[in-house]
């Protein structure tokens, strides 16, 4: 029976016993994790750090034309790889067990332009806290998409086809800006004073990220500079346009709910039914394991949103088992090829940029 059909009362103790069954889900993969989990996560840094040398090595002669499309493909697929299934599965920490400092979350900064440090504030904090309700996780539209009719509708959203499409090849940096939270500002979660020292250090790290790709590399190709400095620029636009494409899949297909809890609500949410909401609030993309590890395995993202801080690899074994269990308590489990997804969530960006 459907945790939805059943009485109050029982429904309670539905969800409980669900957050159990998940809790016992999680201890199992943690039990079980060892020397194969490592040497995934080391393979994956070899291979990326190997495209990214050898893409660099090959836009230094990018002058050739055949250089130039094979050193942007590979350093777009290490940034992929940087950004996807390393940076943002090790900056939730799912690796700090193996106590390695240099594949830690509080050691690794990104090839990004946002500061890890800021990303994990509104990301991990925000976002995972309060996933898809209103008001409370700003990642729902990122303050500039309304993707929910609880959302206020302003004219301004009229144009949010068009700027959500524009956000695309350069979102690292709307999500720098995004990070810096000055919309917290007016109402007081956050001090000036604490905004001002977020955007220093963006600054910083937005400095040194353009001065390598766009000054170091090129100046070091030489006669190959204008072409290398291109290759770079289409290689962040690539990684960009995917990171967005994934991201955006993730939790806006039209199936996802959204949710319009009190405070008090919010703050006497038990962990069944904070597990109840992540299922609820994410959705997943099929396909092959290539697909997966170009996602950072955010394709499973309801397993992702379950258990943020358990090694991404084990999604993919996860996957089933959550489906078994959703089935089980007759919960809807949104998933579809990404080609679905994507034309789902683009739905939902028209839709309800109209009142």
């Amino acid at each position: 029976m459907s945790l939805s059909v059943v009485a109050p009362d029982a429904r309670a103790l539905r969800t409980e016993e669900l957050g159990r069954e998940l809790d016992r889900l999680r201890a199992e993969i943690v039990a079980d994790r060892g020397p194969g989990d490592a040497r995934y996560i080391h393979h994956v840094i070899a291979v990326q750090r190997g495209c990214e040398a050898v893409g660099r090595c090959a836009l230094a002669v990018s002058v050739f034309p055949p250089a130039w499309v094979a050193g942007t493909a590979l350093l777009a697929l290490a940034k992929t790889l940087e950004n996807m299934e390393l940076g943002h599965n090790i900056l939730h920490g799912q690796w700090d067990w193996l106590g390695d400092p240099a594949i830690h979350s509080t050691t690794w900064e990104w090839d990004f332009v946002t500061p890890a440090d800021a990303w994990k504030r509104t990301h991990n904090h925000l976002h995972h806290t309060y996933t898809n309700v209103v008001g409370r996780d700003r990642d729902l539209g990122y303050t500039i998409v309304r993707m929910a009719a609880d959302q206020p509708w302003r004219p301004v959203h009229l144009l949010q086809p068009l700027y959500t499409a524009l956000l695309a090849p350069v979102f690292e940096w709307g999500i720098a800006v995004y990070d810096l939270e000055a919309d917290a500002v007016p109402s007081g979660r956050k001090s000036l004073r604490s905004l001002l020292g977020d955007a220093t250090a963006l600054l910083r790290k937005a400095a040194r990220q353009s001065a390598k790709d766009y000054v170091l590399f090129p100046f070091l190709a030489g006669p190959s500079a204008l072409p290398c400095l291109l290759g770079n620029l289409t290689a962040n636009g690539v990684r960009n346009v995917w990171a967005h494409t994934v991201i955006f899949c993730g939790h806006f297909p039209a199936d996802v709910r959204t949710f319009t809890y009190t405070e008090e609500q919010i703050e006497g949410e038990s962990r069944g039914e904070w597990y109840l909401r992540q299922i609820q609030g994410s959705a997943n993309i099929e396909g092959g394991p290539l697909l997966h590890v170009l996602t950072g395995n955010l394709s499973h993202q309801i397993e992702h949103h379950l258990f943020p801080d358990l090694p991404s690899n084990r999604y993919a074994q996860l996957a089933p088992r959550v489906r078994e269990i959703c089935a089980r308590y007759g919960l809807p489990y949104v998933t579809g090829p990404l080609w679905r997804q994507y034309a789902s969530m683009w739905g939902r960006v028209l839709r309800h940029a109209l009142p």
